[in-house]
């Protein structure tokens, strides 16, 4: 599937709801679907208020993630990046809209991680303890690594989900929704962009691990190889290709930067002999 459809599409037909927003974060992410032939297809904005429109990029961070996680061979949710003519009420707005498909199989349920936890979870068990005790202990290295590598400021207990067949075997979901990262909090000033400090530690919303995605490399075991993709330099087309028209050059390459840099401080913190 192609990840970047440029040409305008008409989707004035979705209907998005204002309902949710994210914790913690300002302004909604509306979310709409559609069921074409039985298939339900999944869409969501950036940011939005009723005042200002659409003001963010989460979702050119989502299809920029997603082919990072392409790259080093981890399972995720695939997204698609669509610029898109949409209507909300009735106002008419042109932007970039992500778009991806149902991830679970017909016969599961999904459970946020926290509540899953909660009901599962073994006298004074820690998240990370809970996961590696399920044996689910690669999974949550390779996310600890991705969340380092885009500054992933909202790994909330309901950003990850557990999937649970009818015969009560549980896994956990690929991984989804990693807008909130990169450089969302500059939007498209580029005084801010110049500024910005790519390695900077900032606080996050982590319900695995601490609120700092550098401490969090800590954990990880560095005995072992935990995904089989490496990045390298020339993967920067592979990776930011094709974004010239939706974001400013000094923009893509300032998120080049910040990836390539963290994961320069990522293989001298996990053992180069694993990583490169």
């Amino acid at each position: 599937m192609e990840d970047l459809i440029l040409k305008l599409q008409d989707l004035g037909h979705l209907d998005w709801s204002d309902t949710k927003q994210s914790p913690g974060t300002p302004g909604c992410f509306l979310k709409a679907y559609e069921e074409p032939g039985g298939q339900r297809i999944y869409y969501k904005l950036s940011n939005y208020d009723s005042y200002r429109g659409i003001f963010g990029h989460e979702c050119v961070n989502e299809l920029i993630v997603s082919r990072l996680l392409e790259i080093l061979q981890i399972e995720h949710l695939h997204y698609q990046l669509v610029h898109a003519k949409i209507r909300i009420g009735n106002r008419e707005m042109e932007t970039y809209i992500t778009r991806t498909e149902n991830f679970r199989k017909k016969n599961e349920q999904k459970m946020p991680f926290d509540v899953f936890y909660d009901l599962h979870k073994q006298e004074q068990e820690s998240p990370l303890e809970f996961f590696v005790r399920m044996g689910w202990e690669a999974y949550v290295y390779q996310m600890l690594t991705v969340d380092y590598l885009i500054c992933n400021r909202d790994r909330h207990g309901a950003n990850i989900e557990i999937l649970i067949d009818e015969e009560g075997k549980a896994r956990p979901a690929p991984l989804f929704d990693q807008g909130l990262s990169l450089l969302f909090s500059c939007y498209s000033d580029l005084a801010r962009i110049r500024k910005y400090d790519v390695m900077e530690d900032k606080a996050v919303n982590n319900f695995i691990g601490s609120r700092s995605t550098e401490y969090n490399l800590r954990f990880i075991p560095k005995e072992k190889r935990w995904f089989n993709g490496t990045l390298r330099a020339c993967d920067r087309d592979r990776l930011l290709g094709g974004l010239e028209s939706v974001l400013h050059p000094e923009h893509i390459d300032k998120i080049w930067e910040m990836i390539w840099r963290r994961w320069e401080r990522y293989a001298e913190v996990c053992g180069k002999e694993w990583v490169l």
